[in-house]
């Protein structure tokens, strides 16, 4: 159940993130070749353009279901993590054109295509962790999941004493319980 959840969160993210890979590179090439900014100041412009659709496609798509308490903090929280995967993505794309003297449209756009990558690793991270938090509902639903497989840690000594293997009802017979 926990591992379907985790499937579906990053078959999510990806479609969200693979939406903003493509505004992220549209926008860098529409800006690189319709101005005369340097390489990494277009990529800028077109992070941010791409952080903003993620935004919209996070908050609504990917992370609908979590907490919406807090929208103030949620967007000081996405805008901090984001502005730190805009670093991480134009940091190689800065590497390659300043350090290796690599400024080709396609050297461009295959360092900008591996910081997005990267910075795509530590956004799911940072997103999933301390911005889009999960609901404090879901957390109580799973501390009770918990208590009804293993509930012998909650008992007191006396109460454990009681319960003898024997005595206790098997696993498909708490799962029956549950279930009604």
């Amino acid at each position: 159940m926990r591992i379907d959840r985790l499937t579906r969160e990053v078959a999510k993210f990806g479609a969200v993130g693979g939406a903003g890979l493509l505004v992220n590179l549209i926008a860098f090439n529409v800006v690189r070749s319709t101005t005369d900014l340097q390489v990494v100041r277009a990529s800028v412009i077109a992070t941010v353009v791409a952080i903003v659709s993620n935004y919209i496609g996070f908050r609504y798509f990917t992370y609908r279901d979590r907490d919406k308490s807090g929208r103030t903090k949620e967007l000081t929280l996405f805008v901090l993590f984001s502005a730190v995967g805009l670093v991480i993505e134009n940091g190689f794309l800065y590497a390659a054109t300043y350090g290796l003297g690599l400024d080709s449209p396609l050297a461009s756009n295959v360092f900008k295509f591996v910081g997005i990558g990267i910075a795509t690793l530590f956004r799911f991270w940072s997103y999933r962790t301390w911005v889009f938090r999960a609901a404090p509902a879901r957390e109580a639903v799973a501390s009770a999941e918990s208590f009804l497989e293993n509930p012998e840690p909650y008992l007191d000594q006396e109460r454990q004493a009681y319960l003898q293997d024997e005595d206790r009802p098997t696993r498909q017979f708490r799962q029956v319980q549950r279930v009604r």
